[in-house]
């Protein structure tokens, strides 16, 4: 599985380059509309997609398969709708963040006889409640936070795809010329 990764590094080096040009471009105009940023975010799923299908046919890899498949269907939905898939979105991310806060907290209060620090736990579920009422009640708002969450995301996944790339890159080199790969 090691040479069929090293083989196919380029495809890990694409997927970061298009991350990165996401992510560039969402930070750089923050007030793109969420519905740019959706339509953007449908082109690079639709990418990613594409190169996690050439990584999983061929050897022990199926799963990339199912991840090429998923992020087919929701670039193609976020091209299709996105007005809906925007307002989708922030709508299942307030729920999540809302009930993850409520849940983060109760575990807190339930740990707080057996550890020390749970103080952080509560506050992380505070803050995740407070980021999800804010989302659900003024979605605009949330829509500009999540723009810039979705771009950070991006950026930094298009960094670490990029690092793997190089190295399997490196590694497909060494492998060429007979060394033992060093990964």
């Amino acid at each position: 599985m090691l040479k069929e990764f090293a083989d196919n590094w380029w495809s890990f080096s694409l997927r970061g380059v298009f991350a990165l040009l996401f992510g560039m471009g969402a930070l750089s105009y923050p007030g793109l509309t969420l519905l740019v940023l959706i339509i953007f975010f449908g082109a690079w799923a639709l990418v990613d997609g594409v190169t996690a299908l050439v990584m999983g046919f061929g050897g022990d890899k199926k799963w990339y398969l199912l991840a090429g498949v998923v992020s087919i269907l929701a670039g193609l939905i976020a091209v299709a709708r996105p007005g809906a898939t925007a307002l989708a979105v922030l709508l299942v991310i307030g729920i999540w963040a809302v009930a993850k806060g409520i849940t983060e907290m109760a575990a807190a209060l339930q740990l707080r006889k057996d550890i020390e620090g749970e103080w952080a736990m509560a506050l992380s579920g505070l803050v995740s409640l407070l980021f999800g009422l804010f989302v659900i009640v003024r979605p605009g708002a949330g829509a500009l936070a999540i723009a810039w969450m979705i771009a950070t995301y991006a950026f930094i996944f298009g960094i670490l795809q990029l690092l793997i790339g190089f190295r399997l890159r490196r590694l497909k080199k060494e492998m060429e010329a007979g060394a033992a790969p060093a990964m």
